[in-house]
C-alpha cells in the first residue's frame, strides 16, 4: 500500500551483518530469515494478501501467537516489515513489507518455482508457474502493482 503524503517516512533499522556469525551473504540471509515460519510470514504478506495479526494465525500452517509475535518483530527490527495503527479498527495494527520487504519478490518467485520444480504435490497454480518461467518480469510487476492495491496477489 502507498505511504500516505501525511504519514513522515520513518528511517529503517540498521541492518547489516556487523552483529552476526560472518560478513557471508548466506549466512546473513540465514540468520534473518533461518526458520520456517519466517518465510511463511512474508509470503502470506506478500501473495496471500494478510495484513493482521490474526489473518496470519489462520495460517493452514498454524502459527503460535507467541512464535508469529516473535517473527513479525524481528522482521520489524531488520526493517522488512513495518507495522501502523489500522484506522478502520484503532486496536488492531496493519503490518505491511517496506522497500526491503518487496525487494525480497524475485527471491520468494525464486523459490517457488524451485518449490513447484522438486515438489510433486505442490499447491501452486499451474498458470502461476508458467507466468513465472515465461515473463518473471512482468509477473513481478503486476504483483507489486496489487500488493500497492492491498489485494491478495499471489498463488
Amino acid at each position: 500500500m502507498p505511504r500516505s503524503p501525511d504519514r513522515p517516512k520513518r528511517r529503517p533499522p540498521r541492518h547489516d551483518s556487523a552483529q552476526l556469525r560472518s560478513n557471508c551473504p548466506i549466512n546473513f540471509v540465514a540468520e534473518t530469515f533461518g526458520d520456517k515460519w519466517t518465510l511463511l510470514v512474508i509470503r502470506d504478506l506478500m501473495f496471500k494478501g494478510k495484513r493482521h495479526f490474526g489473518e496470519f494465525r489462520a495460517s493452514e500452517e498454524a502459527i503460535a501467537s507467541n512464535i508469529l509475535a516473535d517473527r513479525l518483530q524481528r522482521l520489524e527490527a531488520c526493517g522488512v516489515v513495518e507495522k501502523r495503527p489500522d484506522p478502520a479498527h484503532r486496536s488492531k495494527l496493519i503490518y505491511e513489507l517496506t522497500q526491503k520487504g518487496r525487494d525480497l519478490m524475485p527471491v520468494m518467485l525464486e523459490i517457488t518455482a524451485w518449490s513447484a520444480k522438486h515438489d510433486a504435490r505442490t499447491n501452486t497454480p499451474k498458470p502461476f508457474l508458467t507466468a513465472i518461467k515465461r515473463d518473471r518480469e512482468g509477473l513481478m510487476k503486476g504483483l507489486l502493482a496489487a500488493l500497492d492495491a492491498g489485494q491478495k496477489v499471489g498463488p
